[in-house]
C-alpha cells in the first residue's frame, strides 16, 4: 500500500463556523457552588469557550502538529492516519504508541522528541526509538470503520500491518487507556514481533482466569476489585452510555462545541494529576487543540465505538493463557484504579513496575519527561 504524507488543513469556513457556534452557546443554569461535583464547572467552561472563540489560534497549533511528520495509509482496507518520526541514535528501536479516549494523537506530541532524540533531552542516544503514533480508527484523521467489528483486538492486527508496511519486523508497544488494551492485544496476537509492552494503565476489561485451579484472590486484589467497583459507580456513567447508547449522546456533542468541551474537559479535570488546576497544568491551548481535532473531524461519535466494541470482546483470559512478551508498568499516583502487581502477574511476564512520583491518566501529556525515561529504561535490555 502507498504511504502518503498528510498535512492538516482546516478551512476558514470551518473555523468561522466554530466561532459562530461558540458565540451562540445556550448556557444552562448550574446549581450554585456545585463546582465540578456534577460535571464540568460552569465558570471554567465559560472561560474555556470564550478563549476557544476569541483567543485560541488554531493555525499556530495546526502548524505545530504538521511539523510532527504525519502520513496516511491503508491497512486491510482501513485508512489510518499516523505520525512517523525516525530516531537519532546508533540503532533506534521501533516503538508504536497508542492513545486513548478522550485523547488523540495530540497526547503524544510532547513525548515524541524525548523518545526519538534522547541525546538532545538529557538521555543516551543508545536509547533512541523510531516512533509511530497512529490515530485509532474513528478518532481524528483516521476515518471511522464503515461496519461494526473494529475493536482493540482488530486494531492490534491493523497496527501489526502498519508496522509491516513501515518495514519493522520487531518493535515495542506502549499505551494507556484504550492504547493499553490495543497494546496488550498486539502482544497476545503477535508475540514473535513484539519485543516488549509498556503500559501506564491496565485495561479495565482485563480479567485473569479465576477458576478453582488458580490461586485464590489476595486481600490486595480484593481491595482493588472493590475500589474499581466504587469508581465505576461514582465516575463510570460516561462509559456506560458510550458503550450502550452512543448515538443519542453523539448527536448533541457533534452539534455543540460547548457541549463537546464540557464532556471532554471534565475528564481531563477528573483524571489528571493536576488536582483541579488543569488550566495551569495542561494549558488551555493544549486542551483546546485536542478538542479541536475532535470537532473539526466530527469524530466524537465514532470515538465512542471503542466502548461498544470493547464490551463485545473484553480482555478476559482463559486458563493458561499468558502475554508472552515482557511487560513494564508505570503506575502514576492519580491514575484511575490500578490493580496490584500480583493481579497482573497472573497473565503477564512483569519485568518492571515503577511507582511514579506524580501524574495521572494522561501521562504522556502530564509528565512526558518521566514517562519517556521510564520507557527508555524498560526497553533498554530488550533491544
Amino acid at each position: 500500500m502507498t504511504i502518503t504524507p498528510f498535512n492538516i488543513a482546516i478551512s476558514d469556513t470551518a473555523l468561522n463556523d466554530l466561532k459562530q457556534r461558540l458565540a451562540n452557546t445556550r448556557w444552562v443554569d448550574a446549581m450554585p457552588h456545585s463546582g465540578w461535583s456534577e460535571g464540568c464547572d460552569a465558570d471554567f467552561l465559560k472561560r474555556a469557550v470564550a478563549y476557544w472563540r476569541d483567543g485560541f489560534d488554531w493555525r499556530v497549533q495546526e502548524q505545530r502538529l504538521n511539523a510532527l511528520g504525519q502520513f496516511m495509509t491503508q491497512v486491510d482496507g482501513q485508512s489510518v492516519h499516523f505520525i512517523h518520526r525516525r530516531g537519532t541514535g546508533p540503532a533506534p528501536l521501533p516503538l508504536i504508541l497508542t492513545h486513548g479516549w478522550p485523547g488523540s494523537f495530540v497526547e503524544m506530541a510532547a513525548i515524541i522528541p524525548l523518545l526519538t532524540d534522547p541525546g538532545s533531552h538529557g538521555g543516551d542516544p543508545q536509547d533512541a526509538f523510531d516512533v509511530v503514533v497512529p490515530s485509532l480508527p474513528g478518532y481524528g484523521f483516521s476515518p471511522a470503520p464503515t461496519a461494526p467489528g473494529t475493536g482493540p483486538l482488530q486494531i492490534a492486527d491493523l497496527w501489526a500491518g502498519l508496522m509491516t508496511q513501515l518495514g519493522y519486523v520487531r518493535f515495542g508497544a506502549q499505551g494507556g487507556d484504550w492504547g493499553a488494551g490495543v497494546s496488550t492485544w498486539l502482544a497476545l496476537r503477535h508475540p514473535q514481533r513484539v519485543a516488549g509492552v509498556h503500559l501506564n494503565f491496565i485495561s479495565g476489561s482485563y480479567r485473569p482466569p479465576l477458576t478453582d485451579a488458580e490461586p485464590a484472590i489476595t486481600s490486595d486484589e480484593q481491595a482493588f476489585l472493590q475500589s474499581e467497583l466504587a469508581w465505576s459507580d461514582a465516575e463510570g456513567a460516561y462509559g456506560r452510555i458510550q458503550g450502550t447508547k452512543p448515538q443519542s449522546l453523539a448527536l448533541g456533542l457533534n452539534d455543540s462545541p460547548a457541549g463537546l468541551a464540557a464532556w471532554i474537559l471534565e475528564k481531563f479535570h477528573g483524571w489528571s494529576g493536576f488536582h483541579g488546576d488543569i488550566e495551569k497544568g495542561f494549558g488551555l491551548d493544549e486542551l483546546l487543540t485536542n478538542l479541536s481535532v475532535y470537532w473539526f473531524t466530527g469524530t466524537v461519535g465514532s470515538s465512542f465505538r471503542m466502548y461498544v466494541e470493547g464490551r463485545a470482546r473484553p480482555l478476559h483470559f482463559a486458563s493458561g493463557q499468558r502475554v508472552l512478551p515482557p511487560l513494564g508498568v508505570a503506575q502514576f499516583p492519580d491514575e484511575l484504579p490500578m490493580p496490584p502487581r500480583s493481579w497482573v502477574e497472573r497473565c503477564f511476564d512483569v519485568q518492571r513496575w515503577t511507582m511514579m512520583p506524580r501524574g495521572g491518566h494522561f501521562a504522556a501529556m502530564e509528565q512526558p519527561q518521566s514517562l519517556a525515561e521510564e520507557i527508555r529504561a524498560f526497553f533498554r535490555p530488550l533491544r
